[in-house]
């Protein structure tokens, strides 16, 4: 099946903790069904001091399923992706506005 989302998609997050936030696709696992989003479900990762680097607390991005993304189409609302053929080319677009993705 062809991808929905893909890396560097601006997404909206429609259920969890994070529901409503914006962010950008950074990786997406699609064996898993996942996706890392800039700035979306953020965990405290605890990282141990080395000659090269400080250790303490930092912050990362975790996983997200895929399930609960939606891309935000030109108006900024969440929108479902179809595809359509453009001549001889497969082009994913926002169903809520018609518009290429």
């Amino acid at each position: 099946m062809a991808a929905k989302l893909r890396k560097g998609d601006e997404v909206i997050v429609l259920a969890g903790k994070d529901k409503g936030k914006k962010g950008t696709i950074s990786s997406v696992n699609p064996k898993a069904g996942k996706a890392v989003v800039d700035g979306v479900n953020i965990a405290i990762r605890h990282q141990k001091q080395t000659q090269n680097s400080q250790g303490g607390r930092t912050p990362q991005a975790m996983p997200i399923d895929l399930s609960n993304l939606a891309v935000v189409d030109k108006n900024g609302k969440a929108s479902r992706v179809g595809f359509r053929m453009d001549g001889d080319k497969k082009v994913r677009f926002a169903k809520t506005t018609g518009d290429a993705i």
